[in-house]
């Protein structure tokens, strides 16, 4: 059964607190999830302002695979606004409980039925295709919502929605009233989960086994509070669960990891990072026995292969690790110790995580090296001075003077903060010793308080197109990313000078 993807992160994933896309962004997303392949895409909501219109506008005119709707209530206001910009498709709705009709809407079930007739009327007469939804239908008493659903589709609505718009549903539940409403009616059913119980994807899967042809998503997951079914998760929930018959959809699943980092970064929410499928611990092991467990078979200790999302796995050293994540961290710099001295190495590798430290690639390289009596292995770039002026009505300025190989650099520039003034002193001269420069930077916090830490992702990249990434975590953030910036141009130098040696021998 082909399951269907309304993806509504323009619309209510930009419900987010603290999130608002300009014209632009939302049409580079818009392209985004187009060559992902959702079927169809929520604009935004065009009556809210000339900006939302303008965006709609474009996209709707930009060619894109995907069906493209936007949102109405049930006021002809809206719905014209909709026809406006160019939009053959409107998802209207009205609240059909009756907290939400007796505290917000102030309205009789009779008086709500008959403006959700209405608007289906007129936007059908305007020559829309209407999906309708009852807003708070899982809190909506069960015969008023097939009432209301069976009037609509007699108004000539072309589709359903059911939403849990206070994720208020459980699995049983939600495909309860989906039977109901397919046999009230017999149109394509819809379902808009949301997480507050963080049950929206588990909803989201037994509304399709209950009959459901679509569901409503967003890019991991954003939106009002606590967001909405994330259509990462939903998408490989389908795919790979077991199920009594088989679901598939039209996204093309590699993109998924490269969608939901661009989506991050426009919109600035962090993805946590033990979120499914596309969190950066999603396919990462410490643990030794779960390593040694991927290195025989990948399928021991994780669910889907990577690869089919677009990610890779990787191995963390620390104190939970085991000698053979050890040996296979070091197998991709082509470095192969004894088994005496992966004991060695470990051990020391145990003591460092029992004192709580972080250890990166380069420095199990360089606990390596000490232990295999192999000088090579060490840090190739040393940050050896440091310092940022910066003030009001000053451009911020930053000095720095790095030994690269054995050889001082020093370097200094301007930037738009005091950060930005560091990596490009930096960059100065690693783009000029060892043709390294920086293709990402993403900085979050991660505590709170006048004490808060804050966490450095840096990305690297070199002139043959080889990447390295590096993660630092500090007090000070201009200290905490030139760390994380030294570490990433350690790991990228290495590999590829490790990398030219074995090929030489």
């Amino acid at each position: 059964m082909k399951v269907r993807i309304f993806d509504t992160t323009l619309r209510d994933g930009e419900q987010t607190p603290g999130v608002a896309l300009t014209p632009d962004q939302k049409i580079a997303i818009a392209q985004r999830l187009d060559e992902l392949g959702v079927d169809a895409i929520e604009a935004g909501f065009p009556i809210i302002s000339d900006g939302e219109r303008q965006a709609i506008r474009a996209i709707t005119g930009a060619g894109l695979k995907a069906d493209i709707c936007g949102l109405a209530r049930t006021e002809q206001k809206d719905i014209d606004a909709a026809a406006s910009v160019g939009l053959k498709y409107i998802h209207t709705f009205i609240a059909t409980s009756d907290i939400h009709l007796k505290y917000k809407l102030k309205l009789t079930r009779e008086q709500a039925l008959a403006k959700a007739v209405d608007a289906v009327k007129y936007a059908k007469s305007l020559g829309l295709k209407v999906e309708f939804s009852a807003e708070d239908a899982t809190r909506t008493d069960r015969e008023f919502l097939k009432k209301v659903f069976k009037a609509v589709t007699e108004a000539g609505a072309d589709r359903l929605d059911i939403p849990d718009t206070v994720g208020y549903s459980t699995p049983q539940y939600i495909a309860e009233i989906t039977k109901d409403t397919i046999d009230a009616t017999h149109l394509p059913v819809s379902v808009h989960c949301h997480n507050d119980f963080g049950l929206a994807v588990a909803n989201a899967i037994s509304a399709i086994q209950a009959g459901a042809q679509c569901a409503h998503v967003t890019i991991n997951g954003i939106g009002e509070r606590a967001g909405n079914a994330s259509l990462e998760e939903l998408v490989m929930g389908l795919q790979c669960l077991q199920f009594d018959k088989k679901y598939e959809t039209n996204i093309n699943t590699k993109l998924l990891y490269e969608t939901s980092r661009f989506v991050s970064k426009i919109v600035g929410v962090h993805v946590q990072p033990n979120k499914a499928i596309v969190g950066e611990n999603a396919f990462g092991h410490e643990s030794g026995i779960h390593t040694h467990g991927v290195l025989s078979n990948p399928l021991t200790y994780e669910p889907i292969s990577p690869e089919l999302v677009g990610r890779t796995r990787w191995f963390q050293v620390g104190k939970h690790a085991g000698a053979h994540g050890v040996s296979a961290m070091l197998e991709e710099y082509g470095i192969q110790p004894t088994k005496e001295q992966t004991h060695e190495i470990l051990e020391k590798v145990k003591k460092l995580g029992d004192a709580g430290k972080h250890i990166t690639d380069v420095e199990l390289l360089g606990i390596a090296g000490e232990i295999m009596q192999q000088p090579g292995l060490k840090r190739l770039v040393h940050l050896a001075g440091f310092s940022v002026s910066t003030g009001i009505g000053n451009m911020p300025y930053a000095f720095v003077k790095l030994n690269v190989e054995g050889k001082d650099f020093i370097s200094t520039d301007y930037g738009v903060g005091p950060v930005d003034a560091s990596i490009n002193a930096i960059q100065k001269i690693t783009g000029e010793t060892s043709k390294v420069r920086i293709k990402d930077y993403k900085l979050d916090s991660i505590s709170g308080g006048s004490e808060a830490l804050c966490e450095v992702t840096i990305k690297v990249e070199d002139a043959y197109g080889n990447q390295a990434s590096a993660k630092s975590v500090g007090e000070d953030i201009v200290i905490t990313s030139v760390q994380a910036m030294i570490d990433g141009i350690n790991r990228i130098m290495l590999k590829k000078i490790l990398k030219q040696k074995n090929l030489g021998q």
